[in-house]
């Protein structure tokens, strides 16, 4: 059974950003799955809870308490511009996880994030948790063509902050509606990305080390090559869309490939879907995607499955950074943990 659910509870959302399209493709508030639909849903390890934007949901709170039924941590992902909705959640769920998207800093933000005061409000969301004693708390930022520069005071910003920082590089799939994202400055993404990697390096949790490796993992991705760890999507991790069709990943692209596991709103049990020959038949097409994504939802996983070897890669790099030496962020280590070789070839089949 699954560890891992991210919950997309809407395609509404407020933010008109550059890179996503979802704003532009916003679910019908009727057609939305409901608080009681994710009853469903298997014991699990760890839910998030994304869209759109979650706290456009008035019903929010409900489909919290459901999903706390379900697993013991759950983390929601939000720009952050509702600040007294988020307040209100946080209050009744004090355990609860907030990441607040920052794409930069302010003017890059507000840029990229299409409102003008997105920038103050996703950090004042931020404070005024902090200032409530939330623990579970930080942001991420999506890295594009615009905001690479920004990437390392935004770091040292949630560092000085005792924020979690996380990070991505855009992507095209079904769920951002988008298909014509591509990176176009990759030497000037990848230095600031190694300069990050190197950073990390320097901390003193081995969390961050662990971090480093997915950094370099995103170098990698936007580089055009194969992941360092296969793709294990659907396996212990779930997406369910706002109309309860479960997907593998939110990476699919119709171009490559996309099929549902199953739909929640036709079963009786959750087993049903997640052993029936079709979530099967998806796991097999997992197995050989064409497509070479590097998100933290799928790569999180592998790493944690693969961490005999990963962690020699982490103790050697952390080593290097202890002696003052930089980790070069032009060599890859590539793991033969038995994946098909058509995993990442990006092949467009007829």
């Amino acid at each position: 059974m699954p560890t891992d659910v991210s919950v997309i509870t809407t395609y509404r959302c407020q933010m008109r950003c550059k890179m996503c399209n979802i704003w532009k493709n916003p679910t019908k508030k009727s057609e939305e799955i409901q608080a009681k639909d994710l009853e469903i849903l298997p014991q699990l390890k760890f839910a998030n809870v994304t869209g759109g934007e979650p706290f456009i949901r008035q019903d929010l709170e409900d489909i919290v308490e459901v999903l706390y039924t379900k697993a013991p941590r759950i983390v929601i992902s939000t720009s952050g511009w509702w600040v007294d909705r988020v307040i209100k959640l946080a209050e009744r769920f004090p355990n609860i996880g907030i990441r607040v998207s920052i794409e930069g800093l302010e003017g890059t933000n507000n840029f990229l994030r299409g409102r003008d005061d997105g920038f103050e409000r996703g950090m004042r969301t931020l404070k005024t948790l902090h200032e409530m004693g939330v623990k579970d708390i930080g942001f991420g930022q999506t890295l594009s063509n615009w905001n690479s520069n920004d990437l390392i005071p935004l770091y040292e910003l949630a560092l000085s902050m005792n924020f979690e920082f996380a990070t991505a590089a855009f992507h095209n799939s079904y769920y951002f509606h988008k298909e014509d994202n591509q990176i176009s400055n990759k030497e000037e993404l990848c230095e600031n990305i190694g300069k990050l990697v190197n950073r990390l390096l320097k901390e003193n949790h081995p969390k961050s080390w662990f971090r480093a490796f997915f950094n370099l993992g995103l170098i990698k991705y936007i580089q055009g090559g194969k992941r360092m760890l296969p793709c294990e999507a659907g396996s212990v991790n779930f997406f369910t869309d706002p109309w309860g069709e479960v997907y593998p990943c939110n990476g699919l692209e119709p171009r490559y490939w996309q099929e549902s596991m199953g739909n929640i709103h036709n079963a009786k049990n959750f087993e049903e879907i997640w052993f029936s020959e079709q979530a099967q038949k998806v796991r097999e097409k997992v197995r050989t995607c064409p497509k070479n994504c590097w998100m933290v939802g799928t790569a999180a996983p592998v790493m944690k499955k693969y961490i005999a070897h990963v962690a020699p890669w982490v103790l050697k790099a952390k080593l290097k950074s202890l002696f003052g030496k930089e980790v070069d962020c032009s060599c890859f280590p590539t793991f033969d943990v038995g994946q098909d070789p058509r995993q990442g070839d990006l092949r467009i089949e007829e």
